[in-house]
């Protein structure tokens, strides 16, 4: 299919080819109809993809301040891979759709095949000939309503919570400044609410629109008649609301707003424009500034968004999703009219000529629409299964071949997110003797991207055929903790060998479907992507610690930090806590040093588990702390480990830099030039035991134990007592 992407490294916009996306449970796979253009949003964007790096860095402050957290704790080359990576690749481009229900996943019974719907989300209503939709982010269209008007919902939306912000009531006197998309429809929202507009824009056409759409009076933010007539309309007190739904960097809009504004007024921002509020006329009208948030209550908030968990309407009467439907249905009722918005409508297939239009100004357009073809083809393409993968079973054992040397070993990797862009694929690239193969995923510009960065042979949605792709050796498993398991244990059903990266399992019964897959299958050729303990520092650290004859003491200090608002490790109902995602890294490094597997695990948190302390006990007497808090100062590094027995202390530092302290002393020689946490060697490894069908890096056995006290964690804070691993070697 095809997807409007832009590269933000370069500016470059390309209309690509990606795969299909797949039809997930809780959402619908939409065909498009119509997508609608954001000319403020999007161009924006667009305009930001064209400046130098200096300018980019001027225009998202936020980011630069992550990027240099980020120095921080991973070192200038691994953060400069990062940056690099991300700004080098295709990032979707739209948020505002209408098209046609083709797939139903599992869970929804609120649509089906053929609806008319509309869609929202700058992840999932994109520019794209199909899009995988979540519940929470469409709504069906009323009978008789347009396709090409439906596609205004999401924009429609965004009008209409910041009027909601605004509070209006009938009789009100309201300006609206910036009269571009948003601004046109916030003035008919107003208008439909029985309150009196006034429009303040430079640009005259926009204004005669505005009126004929029932603005009371409009014109230039310098024009004496845009006072004049509030004046008329206020009896001389000013406007009771002021909308900024104006951008750019003046600071004209603010300072309009206050001289505008009533005593004790209103102020909501919709759009992206300067905020230096002058004190003065703030503080002495008492002005009550609002924010509006995108669509409304919902946004951002990836419980509502993606696991479909709707607020209850006795306390959020309006929702994103409640917005959209009450927005479609006031164009169905004909309050509001979206036909006079649309400047143009192109063909899909014109999508980069149309924005390269735009933003020479060779288009002047408030709206306008993309139109998309309709064939055969592309529906059944639509309608084939995406990613129904049959469990593959096999009984007896599988043999491990022996690859010749010249023939590559081929790898196929489900899932390509930042790890696997940053961490993996990285050094499997330029591997002598290894073949990217395919990768898969269930969003199709991902795939995309991934292919064209690393020379992937092919890209998909469909892992089945992969699975049953004989010529592909391994299968590299990359994608969020809650899929980790199913994805592993069909790959090992298949007869892959598999390299999941952790956690290997969220639950007890995860884990030991795992195991199920391997003893049915009779292949264990598995390797979880415990990294560190093929970290060269720390190897080099354990080679000149020494054997050791007595009980060891270990200190593990991990200082993880908090996560950013949204990010999905904190979406603990379907991804499992924090430290059962990550918290297997550790526990393996302490296994390793200490030659042993954990025999009890004691865990307790502080209040409200942000920070956690994890004692591990091993056969021979020794044990080993493991601090794991979220509490800590951003600027102090990230891992520091201590490992005491028979009157010597081996120290790591975030692996920039070790000793050991014995009979002679040992200090790493010099700060290596990044924090090399093991993924290359670990990587050789695999590739090596794959080719070679000689033992994996890991036992299994090791790698089973390490995922039992993971989770051995969260029974332990729950019960309060220390947790035997049965069985545990």
């Amino acid at each position: 299919m095809k997807q409007v992407v832009q590269n933000y490294k370069s500016g470059e916009l390309a209309l690509l080819d990606v795969p299909v996306p797949g039809c997930k449970p809780g959402g619908v796979l939409v065909r498009s109809a119509y997508s609608l253009i954001s000319t403020g949003t999007e161009l924006m964007k667009v305009s930001e993809a064209g400046m130098s790096m200096v300018g980019k860095a001027r225009s998202r402050p936020d980011q630069v301040a992550k990027v240099m957290q980020s120095v921080a704790t991973n070192g200038v080359p691994a953060t400069y891979r990062k940056v690099m990576g991300k700004l080098d690749s295709y990032t979707p481009l739209g948020y505002s759709l209408c098209g046609v229900v083709e797939q139903v996943g599992t869970g929804i019974d609120d649509v089906k095949v053929g609806d008319l719907v509309a869609c929202a989300g700058n992840e999932h209503a994109l520019h794209a000939e199909l899009n995988w939709v979540p519940k929470n982010l469409y709504a069906r269209v009323p009978e008789g309503l347009a396709p090409r008007h439906a596609a205004f919902g999401t924009v429609g939306s965004i009008a209409m919570q910041g009027v909601r912000q605004g509070e209006s009531r009938l009789g009100e006197v309201a300006l609206v400044i910036g009269l571009g998309l948003v601004g046109q429809l916030v003035v008919q929202l107003l208008t439909a609410s029985g309150v009196r507009v006034v429009g303040v824009d430079p640009d005259p056409t926009r204004c005669e629109l505005a009126e004929r759409l029932g603005a009371a009076a409009c014109g230039d933010p310098a024009s004496a008649a845009v006072e004049t007539a509030i004046a008329e309309l206020t009896d001389g007190h000013g406007v009771d609301q002021v909308y900024l739904a104006a951008g750019g960097g003046s600071n004209q809009p603010v300072e309009l707003a206050a001289r505008l504004c009533r005593d004790r007024g209103r102020v909501v921002d919709i759009g992206k424009c300067r905020l230096d509020l002058p004190w003065n006329a703030y503080y002495e009208k008492e002005l009550d500034v609002r924010f509006s948030r995108s669509y409304g209550p919902g946004r951002y908030d990836p419980e509502y968004e993606l696991e479909g968990r709707d607020y209850p309407i006795g306390y959020v009467r309006w929702t994103e999703r409640r917005n959209l439907a009450c927005f479609l249905d006031l164009v169905a009722r004909g309050r509001v009219d979206v036909e006079p918005l649309v400047s143009h409508i192109a063909d899909f297939a014109d999508a980069v000529e149309t924005y390269r239009s735009l933003k020479d100004g060779d288009l002047k357009a408030v709206a306008v629409l993309f139109r998309y073809p309709e064939t055969a083809e592309a529906t059944a393409e639509a309608q084939a299964p995406a990613v129904a993968v049959p469990a593959v079973r096999r009984g007896g054992a599988v043999p491990t071949s022996v690859r010749a040397a010249k023939t590559p070993v081929r790898l196929a990797f489900v899932g390509a997110g930042n790890y696997a862009t940053s961490m993996l694929l990285p050094h499997l690239a330029q591997r002598e003797g290894v073949e990217l193969s395919t990768v898969v995923t269930t969003t199709a510009l991902s795939a995309a991207n991934a292919q064209r960065k690393f020379g992937f042979a092919a890209a998909t949605t469909d892992l089945d055929a992969v699975l049953g792709d004989k010529s592909i050796d391994a299968v590299f498993v990359v994608t969020r903790h809650s899929s980790h398991a199913e994805l592993t244990r069909k790959a090992l059903l298949a007869g892959k060998t598999v390299f999941v990266e952790k956690p290997l399992a969220l639950t007890e019964d995860e884990l030991a479907g795992v195991l199920a897959a391997v003893e049915e299958s009779g292949n264990d050729r598995l390797q979880v992507g415990f990294n560190r303990r093929f970290a060269p520092l720390l190897q080099e650290a354990r080679k000149r610690f020494g054997a050791r004859t007595g009980p060891a003491s270990l200190r593990y200090l991990v200082n993880a930090g908090r996560l950013a608002h949204g990010s999905w490790y904190l979406q603990q109902g379907t991804e499992g806590s924090r430290f059962a995602g990550e918290g297997g890294h550790f526990i393996d490094t302490a296994s390793w040093l200490l030659g042993a597997d954990p025999v009890s695990v004691y865990a307790v948190a502080t209040s409200g588990n942000e920070d956690l302390q994890v004692v591990l006990r091993y056969p021979d007497g020794s044990t080993a702390t493991l601090s794991y808090v979220t509490t800590g100062a951003p600027g102090f590094p990230k891992e520091t480990l201590d490992l005491v027995a028979d009157g010597k202390v081996l120290r790591l530092d975030d692996f920039v830099r070790a000793s050991v302290y014995a009979r002679k002393r040992w200090v790493s020689s010099r700060l290596p030039k990044a924090r090399d946490k093991g993924q290359s060697a670990e990587l050789a490894a695999f590739i090596k035991a794959v080719r070679t069908g000689g033992p994996m890096p890991v036992p299994l056995e090791s790698l089973v134990a390490t995922t039992a006290a993971t989770l051995a964690v969260q029974a332990g804070l729950a019960g309060g007592a220390p947790v035997t691993l049965a069985g545990a070697r």
